[in-house]
């Protein structure tokens, strides 16, 4: 069985199969992945001391935004629900 449905309302549309619910964890985590890359990226632009420092921080913090809307379209296009998601991850670190 399903632990959520597309629109995360109980017994409203039909339930997400386990092939489906791996997809939508696949994004979440590229999601999540992206974000922490970006959060990485940002911190070394503010940290750049040089201008060669400076220019790649720039570099890696446009690829690392790039990347996060990117993947914050694909999670869109899925409609994944973010609050099951953080529960399901809770879980899934729980064991």
């Amino acid at each position: 069985m399903s632990w959520w449905n597309r629109t995360g309302k109980s017994n409203q549309e039909p339930m997400i199969t386990a092939e489906e619910q791996e997809k939508m964890w696949s994004v979440f985590m590229d999601v999540r992945k992206s974000q922490m890359e970006w959060e990485r990226a940002h911190f070394m632009f503010q940290e750049a001391t040089g201008q060669d420092q400076i220019d790649y921080a720039i570099y890696m913090l446009e690829a690392a935004e790039r990347k996060y809307q990117m993947n914050l379209k694909q999670a869109k296009e899925l409609k994944l629900n973010s609050a099951h998601m953080h529960k399901e991850e809770r879980k899934r670190e729980n064991g």
